[in-house]
């Protein structure tokens, strides 16, 4: 492993895309790495484990600010998780509500297309029920 990669090389080795590691650079969740005598970027390994927590805590849906946390949390290594739990719970809660508003989404698409007889767009119950948001056609009323 080298010690130092440029920025397409830190790329290439995480499938992250360069602007959004210069993006987590910005907000602060990476790191600015060290720079050559021409100005280029050159990051180190710690950077490289850093966008891979980063890469993994996104694909989980970690919000920004429980990244934040969750890389504040790290550097105290002593302290019990408890508080990595709780934002780990959250999380969780937020992906059970979402799953839910998906499966009522899920739900009311498919009544959608089942009413759909075939016929002409003009009858079509599909366009009829997009175009009348009144919740009279849909499953449930806020969603």
């Amino acid at each position: 492993m080298p010690e130092k990669y440029t920025i397409g090389h830190l790329a290439k080795e995480t499938g992250c895309k360069i602007t959004t590691i210069r993006y987590y650079e910005k907000i602060g969740l990476l790191p600015e790495p060290d720079r050559s005598l021409s100005n280029t970027r050159l990051y180190r390994s710690s950077h490289l484990k850093r966008l891979a927590f980063l890469q993994h805590c996104r694909e989980l849906g970690f919000t920004q600010d429980q990244i934040r946390q969750l890389i504040d949390l790290t550097g105290h290594t002593k302290l019990s998780c408890e508080a990595v739990t709780e934002i780990a719970k959250t999380n969780l809660n937020d992906v059970n509500t979402r799953i839910s508003r998906l499966t009522s989404l899920k739900a009311e698409l498919e009544n959608m297309i089942a009413s759909c007889s075939g016929g002409t767009i003009g009858e079509c119950r599909i366009v009829e029920t997009l175009a009348d948001h009144s919740h009279t056609h849909c499953l449930k009323p806020n969603h």
